[in-house]
């Protein structure tokens, strides 16, 4: 059943926005499709326009996973690096979308490296919110062992949003796979220790755990449906709830 109770203007002020690198290969088997990443800019735009003011995390594994090279005999903690610096590159991509449509945007990395980006300075990235900058916070939390889950629900503590955007590829949170089941059932509202507790995969543990202690919200929607991020701030649309 989709939440459809309409609500006058945004239903947060400031919100994080997370994906997945594979979000931004469209139908590519990897890497960047400039197609994906730019209608994913005019979803952004859309809500920041709305006046929300918006965080964004973006994960790296169209290009590099820490863990899969991990487990092709790599050494962790290089392969996780490595993994940042793959994130830093999507950032780098959805900043470029978003200039072209007239969106200032700040790319601002754990690893500092200044030709290409800001140092993650906490006062000053929530100024560049405050003027209505997109703020895409790249290269995880700067330590290996933490996912890019981990570092938006960690930069959306810091930045105090109001709520966590996860985009996926499904309308919501699922008892199994609906691509796989066609009698996977969605959840509307589930609890934060129900997804740890059945493995839900919504995000990874300590993300969940970090959220659960904030009080942050999680809403899962999915990224495919055109619209659909406006739409949720608007008070429409299908997803699923993560909160107790």
């Amino acid at each position: 059943m989709a939440n459809t109770a309409p609500t006058s203007g945004a239903k947060y002020s400031r919100v994080m926005l997370k994906i997945s690198g594979e979000a931004l290969m469209g139908d590519q088997g990897y890497g960047l499709h400039p197609p994906t990443v730019a209608r994913i800019a005019e979803e952004v735009k859309s809500v920041r326009d709305m006046g929300v003011e918006v965080c964004m995390v973006i994960g790296g594994g169209n290009i590099f996973r820490g863990l899969a090279g991990s487990a092709q005999g790599m050494e962790r903690t290089t392969a996780d690096y490595m993994g940042m610096l793959a994130t830093v590159m999507n950032a780098l991509a959805m900043q470029s979308a978003l200039e072209q449509i007239g969106v200032f945007t700040r790319v601002i990395s754990a690893i500092p490296m200044d030709q290409v980006c800001e140092p993650y300075i906490r006062r000053r990235a929530v100024r560049h919110l405050e003027k209505k900058r997109v703020c895409i916070f790249a290269a995880g939390t700067g330590n290996p062992y933490f996912t890019t889950d981990t570092a938006a629900t960690l930069r959306a503590s810091e930045m105090a949003c109001q709520a966590i955007f996860k985009g996926t590829k499904v309308d919501g949170v699922y008892d199994k796979d609906p691509k796989k089941h066609a009698d996977a059932v969605r959840y509307d509202h589930v609890t934060y220790d129900e997804v740890l507790q059945k493995h839900l995969g919504v995000m990874d543990a300590s993300a969940i755990a970090l959220a659960r202690d904030n009080n942050l919200p999680i809403i899962v929607f999915s990224l495919d449906e055109p619209g659909g991020f406006k739409g949720i701030l608007a008070g429409m649309g299908t997803y699923t709830r993560v909160q107790d």
